[in-house]
C-alpha cells in the first residue's frame, strides 16, 4: 500500500540516516520542511520533500495535512505498562504526609503491586495492560519499552514477560522487554536480601532466557533496595545470558550507581533525578543514554533530571513517561515532552528530541525509529491544525493529535 501526504505545515524531526543520537548543543535543532509532502510505501517511509518538489505518484491512500504538522511517534523506553489493579489509596497517603519511602517501608508500593499481581491470572493481567497499551497509542507512542518487577517471584515474574511477549506479538509497535526481578525484596527475604537474589540468578534468568523472553536486564540500584555490589553480581550473571542493562539508578541517591552501570555497558541509565559531577564524568565518552522521567518528579513531589547540566556537559538524554501504579499512573509521552518544558527548563526541540530520537537510542532501535528518515519505519503523528509546534508543549492540557500511524496504517481504537 503507498500512502501520500501533502500540504504537510511542517514535517519535523527530518533525519539522515547515519545520525542515531543527539547530544550536547545539538539536541536544539529539530530539522524540518515546510509545506512539505511524505510518500509512505507499506510500513516505511519512502520519501518526503517540499511541496514544489512532489512528482507524479501512484498512491492508493492521499492524506491532505493542510495546518498540521507530522513528527515521529514518541519512543517511551521505560514503562512498567504491565501491572495489576492500581494503588490510588496510596496517592491519598502522599497528599497526608507519607513520602514514597515511608509508604514503602510499611509494606506499600512496590510490594503492594507485587501482591496484586500474584493474584492476577495471566490473562486478566494481558486484559488490564492492552487496554492501557491502546491509550497509549491513541496519545502518539510508536515504540514503547515494558519492564517487569512486579512479580517478585519466579513464577510471577514469568507471567508477566509472557504478558509482555503477547504484547508484542498482538500489536505493530515496536515494543521491547526488560527483566526487573531486582525491582525490590519480597517480604519473605526482607533479613536475607542474598536469598532472593539468588533466587533472580539461579532461577529466574535461566529460565527467561531459555524462553527468549527479554532484550534487556534492569536492577532497582538504590539505598534500601540493591546495592551496588548486589547490582554488579546481577549484571554479571545477566550478562552471561546476553541481556543489556538498563538501570534504575539515582532516584533518591547518588553514590556511584551510573559509573557501574557506564562499566557495564549499560544502554541506559535512567531517573537521575540525584546527579553529581562524577556521574556527568562518567557518563562522558560512554554509550549509555541518560533518561528522564519528568512524570515520575511531577507525581511524586521530587526533584526534576537536570537536564540542562547533561546538555551543558555535551551529554544527550531521553524522555520517557515511567508509566506505572504507584509513581507515574500516566503513559501520556505529549504530558511528558509538556512538563520537560515547563519543569526541566528544556526547549521544545530538545523535548521533542528526547522524545523521539534519543528515546529510540535508549531502546536500541533507532536505526528504524525515531525520525522521519528514508526506510524508517512509517510511525507518525498528525496534529490538528495547530499554529507552531511549540504549541504541542504550552497548551499542554489539549489533545493536539488528528492521526496516529503505525506502520504505514492509522491506528483506530
Amino acid at each position: 500500500m503507498t500512502t501520500l501526504i501533502i500540504n504537510i505545515k511542517e514535517l519535523l524531526q527530518v533525519r539522515d540516516s547515519t545520525i542515531l543520537k543527539v547530544s550536547g548543543k545539538d539536541m536544539a535543532i529539530l530539522p524540518s520542511i515546510k509545506n512539505a509532502f511524505l510518500l509512505i510505501k507499506d510500513d516505511l517511509i519512502a520519501d518526503y520533500g517540499c511541496m514544489y518538489e512532489l512528482y507524479d505518484v501512484i498512491y492508493d491512500e492521499k492524506i491532505d495535512a493542510t495546518g498540521k504538522i507530522i513528527l515521529p511517534t514518541w519512543c517511551d523506553s521505560h514503562t512498567h505498562i504491565v501491572y495489576a489493579g492500581n494503588r490510588e489509596l496510596e496517592f491519598v497517603d502522599r497528599i497526608h504526609g507519607l513520602s514514597y519511602e515511608e509508604i514503602a517501608n510499611r509494606g506499600g508500593g512496590i510490594l503492594n503491586s507485587a501482591k496484586a499481581l500474584q493474584n492476577t491470572s495471566e490473562d486478566e493481567l494481558y486484559e488490564q495492560s492492552v487496554k492501557r497499551v491502546k491509550e497509549v497509542i491513541k496519545l502518539g507512542t510508536g515504540a514503547l519499552e515494558i519492564k517487569s518487577g512486579y512479580g517478585l517471584s519466579v513464577e510471577s515474574e514469568l507471567k508477566m514477560l509472557r504478558v509482555i511477549k503477547r504484547i508484542k506479538q498482538d500489536f505493530t509497535i515496536a515494543v521491547k522487554s526488560t527483566f526487573l526481578g531486582a525491582h525490590a525484596i519480597p517480604l519473605e527475604y526482607k533479613n536475607n536480601k542474598q536469598a532472593y537474589i539468588d533466587v533472580i540468578i539461579n532461577d529466574m534468568l535461566p529460565k527467561i532466557s531459555s524462553e527468549n523472553l527479554v532484550d534487556f536486564i534492569d536492577v532497582f540500584c538504590e539505598n534500601g533496595y540493591f546495592s551496588l555490589e548486589d547490582t554488579e553480581q546481577i549484571l554479571k550473571v545477566g550478562s552471561q545470558y546476553g541481556f543489556i542493562p538498563k538501570i534504575h539508578v539515582n532516584q533518591f541517591n547518588a553514590f556511584g550507581g551510573v559509573a557501574l552501570a557506564v562499566k557495564h555497558h549499560a544502554l541506559s541509565v535512567d531517573h537521575l533525578e540525584e546527579l553529581n559531577e562524577d556521574d556527568i564524568a562518567a557518563l562522558k565518552n560512554s554509550s549509555t543514554m541518560p533518561v528522564a522521567l519528568p512524570s515520575c518528579s511531577y507525581f511524586l513531589g521530587i526533584p526534576y533530571t537536570p537536564a540542562r547540566k547533561l546538555i551543558d556537559a555535551d551529554l544527550p538524554f531521553a524522555l520517557a513517561s515511567d508509566y506505572n501504579p504507584g509513581s507515574a499512573p500516566s503513559g501520556n509521552m505529549n504530558f511528558v515532552v509538556s512538563t520537560a518544558c515547563i519543569k526541566m527548563k528544556v526547549t521544545p526541540e530538545e523535548a521533542i528530541n528526547a522524545a523521539t530520537i534519543n528515546g529510540a537510542y535508549a531502546m536500541g532501535i533507532s536505526k528504524d525509529y525515531g525520525s522521519i528518515t528514508i526506510g524508517k519505519k512509517a510511525n507518525l503523528i498528525i496534529t490538528k491544525e495547530i499554529p507552531s509546534y511549540y504549541y504541542l508543549p504550552y497548551a499542554f492540557g489539549d489533545n493536539h493529535i488528528d492521526k496516529v500511524i503505525i506502520n504505514g496504517k492509522t491506528v483506530h481504537y
